[in-house]
């Protein structure tokens, strides 16, 4: 009687269930969500008379844009380059190369590759301003135990391509942080984060030119950058999330519970509900390396998190997941800008303020006043953004500065 029950009467109200939810969920997709407070964004803005003294383009996940000159992110990163010019940093937040970083000579992927690298270098190489990659699990190899030596060889490209050697960092895969005053009162600090989930050969004391022996280093000397700079608004750019209300975050479609294999192969669609959620349930709880709820990646999220929540002048951006959010916690700003040339599902609400499933990227504005505005800037010809570069939603990030001899106190 019980195995009839199960088998009957748990599908039967299973299945109207999903379909209900997946009607929902259709609703919002590739809709922007604004947390109630910030509905009425449009009414906001810098005052008129601040002028900007620097502006950031974070672009996350760029790897797999196309080569034809028809990309749109292109055409944006142009467009913020010509409005910017020497007051601009272009920030690549890491898998910069799909899908297994750059190959060695003779690989099936080398050519694709180095034809990305070199039409991206030519446009940055032609505009002013600053350019500085970032390295992602892509890069890495996708986190294989031959990641070190990819992104070595992806460093060597992009530094000597640009002819700067701080246009890929942290240099030779060390954890950071690196530190660039990007104007005064602003300050840049990047580390690479995909060194604490990566397999296999990585980085750390003299030997790799990395400045201390053992990773415990890196958090006490994140702390005194953090501690020692809390008068000035801090930049802290990474590739992996510390908020995300998407896949790497543990969120999942109704349809991927339904159609568990197209995780596989976006044709693989064989349905199996029930049976189907085991998958969505294990990334959730225990996730694959990339993921929020692997034991690593939850070790490095929770000793950073302790870092920043001492402090209340962080903005945090990273990429990713395919798409973009916004988030404010405990005083700071936490930002997923990984859409720049994918896009994946993104749940509402949560902790979000803001989220949106489109390419596009997050622009930070830092004013003479002093203030910080974040710009959303999306493409498509749709009733979100009628036009490529759209502006879909516009903050004021807020921080708490200490005066400047706060740098002093332990």
């Amino acid at each position: 009687m019980l195995l009839y029950y199960f088998l009957i009467i748990i599908p039967a109200l299973a299945v109207p269930f999903l379909l209900f939810s997946y009607l929902q969920e259709r609703k919002y997709r590739n809709k922007p969500y604004y947390r109630l407070t910030d509905i009425g964004w449009r009414n906001f803005g810098p005052a008129a008379d601040a002028q900007v003294v620097h502006s950031v383009a974070f672009l996350g996940d760029v790897g797999a844009f196309a080569t034809d000159g028809t990309d749109p992110i292109l055409h944006l990163l142009e467009e913020w380059h010509q409005t910017y010019g020497a007051k601009g940093t272009a920030l690549f937040l890491g898998d910069n190369l799909y899908p297994v970083g750059l190959p060695p000579e003779g690989h099936r992927h080398r050519a694709k590759a180095v034809e990305r690298l070199d039409l991206l270098m030519g446009i940055l190489k032609e505009r002013a301003g600053r350019s500085i990659f970032l390295s992602g699990n892509h890069d890495w190899n996708k986190g294989r135990a031959d990641g070190y030596q990819r992104m070595l060889l992806q460093e060597q490209y992009i530094v000597e391509g640009l002819q700067d050697e701080d246009a890929y960092l942290p240099r030779t895969g060390c954890p950071g942080p690196v530190a660039i005053q990007l104007a005064e009162g602003l300050l840049l600090l990047v580390i690479n984060t995909q060194w604490f989930v990566q397999r296999g050969e990585k980085p750390l004391g003299s030997k790799y030119g990395c400045p201390y022996e053992d990773i415990e280093g890196f958090f006490q000397e994140l702390n005194a950058m953090l501690r020692q700079n809390r008068h000035q608004r801090v930049l802290v750019a990474a590739h992996h999330p510390l908020y995300s209300n998407a896949l790497h975050g543990g969120k999942f479609t109704i349809k991927q519970h339904i159609f568990p294999l197209t995780a596989a192969n976006k044709r693989f669609l064989i349905p199996l509900p029930i049976f189907g959620s085991l998958y969505p349930f294990y990334r959730q709880l225990f996730g694959a390396r990339e993921d929020m709820s692997h034991r690593r990646y939850r070790k490095m999220r929770k000793r950073l998190l302790r870092i920043f929540n001492r402090y209340s002048n962080i903005v945090y951006v990273a990429g990713h997941d395919h798409n973009l959010q916004h988030f404010e916690r405990h005083n700071n700003h936490y930002i997923v800008s990984g859409s720049g040339s994918k896009t994946s599902f993104v749940k509402k609400g949560g902790k979000a303020t803001f989220t949106l499933e489109q390419r596009g990227f997050f622009v930070l504005n830092y004013y003479s006043n002093g203030e910080i505005w974040m710009e959303t800037v999306a493409v498509g010809d749709n009733e979100v953004a009628p036009t490529i570069g759209s502006v879909v939603f516009r903050k004021e990030l807020k921080s708490i500065l200490q005066p400047a001899f706060a740098q002093q106190i332990s």
